[in-house]
């Protein structure tokens, strides 16, 4: 089978893709940098569960580290790499931009530069349905225009996907970028609204609403989020014979290059999202309404029919089932 890197291992979505794919039989070489965006305590649980799977290795190294990328790539050679480690969080990108530019953008340079110099079959990295920004044409899709990021953090997302479409263009490199809908699920990210409520909830502390609750969102259960990534490990892209230089899609190119949404193609209202957690927990919440954040977006919904067109699958657990699920690890993980 198949060498693959995942960035960003020790993390949300790392954490549950290299289940999948361990499971699948590929051999899996992990790295992550550990750092204490959110508390490393988790980021560790997830390693020890991983731990037990003979078909997956573990380094610590951080992206931005130019010399430990190259000897890294140099040394383990693999045939697929899967970028899902960026420094997260649209709040958190007006607090500390550099982290931003060091994780997201250097970051990501070493990883196309590892790519490039060790024949790598297929670069999958994730974006994210912030680049959509100021874009208010709904659902989102990959044709949209995404030149207006509302966040840093957006802004990294959409630069990505230009450092990855050049490295296509100029070395051939087949890249696939995945923009990613509010994921969710067990082993989540404490920093995301869903787990932050769910402390705030279970500790009877006031849970922040912002635009006072009037917001939508396209929940994601990471179930769906995984089975999408490991179905588009064999759809190489290959250069789009209808694209053209004179209306040139942003979706794919005369290059080996796409872009695909995965979301749940559903948004749901806010205070619905908090009536669906409140009873998955069997407590109601205490709200403290807000206006409207700095880089925040008012409703985010995903076209997914490029997806479901070339892997046959799209997204389709209903949020309820999904907060059910994450209620359940979550009281498990906590002892509650």
């Amino acid at each position: 089978m198949k060498k693959i890197l995942v960035t960003g291992a020790a993390g949300f979505i790392g954490f549950h893709y290299v289940q999948k794919l361990c499971a699948a039989g590929f051999n899996v070489y992990g790295i992550d940098n550990l750092n204490d965006y959110y508390d490393p305590t988790l980021k560790h649980a997830r390693l020890h569960e991983l731990s037990s799977l003979r078909n997956f290795s573990f380094e610590q190294i951080d992206l931005a580290d130019k010399a430990a990328m190259k000897d890294y790539f140099a040394r383990t050679k693999p045939e697929i790499v899967v970028n899902l480690a960026a420094q997260a969080g649209v709040r958190y990108s007006i607090e500390n931009p550099h982290a931003y530019v060091d994780s997201n953008l250097t970051g990501f340079m070493n990883i196309l530069e590892g790519c490039r110099h060790n024949d790598v079959q297929h670069l999958i990295f994730a974006s994210s349905s912030s680049v959509y920004g100021a874009n208010t044409t709904v659902p989102f899709d990959e044709d949209h225009g995404v030149d207006h990021p509302v966040s840093l953090y957006a802004a990294t997302k959409k630069s990505n996907e230009m450092m990855a479409h050049t490295y296509a263009h100029l070395y051939r490199l087949p890249c696939t970028g995945l923009r990613f809908f509010t994921v969710y699920g067990p082993w989540g990210r404490p920093d995301m609204a869903y787990y932050s409520f769910t402390n705030k909830i279970i500790n009877g502390e006031n849970i922040q609403v912002f635009n006072n609750g009037d917001m939508m969102r396209d929940f994601t259960y990471i179930d769906d989020i995984v089975e999408s990534m490991v179905r588009l490990i064999d759809h190489v892209p290959t250069p789009d014979p209808n694209w053209s230089s004179d209306a040139p899609s942003p979706k794919s190119s005369d290059s080996p290059y796409r872009l695909y949404n995965i979301g749940n193609n559903n948004p749901e209202k806010l205070m619905d999202f908090i009536t669906y957690l409140e009873d998955a927990l069997g407590k109601k919440a205490n709200m403290e309404m807000l206006p409207m954040q700095p880089g925040d977006v008012y409703a985010t919904y995903a076209n997914t029919d490029d997806l479901h067109d070339a892997i046959g699958f799209k997204p389709s657990t209903p949020l309820k089932e999904g907060l059910e699920k994450f209620a359940v690890w979550y009281k498990r993980y906590y002892g509650l």
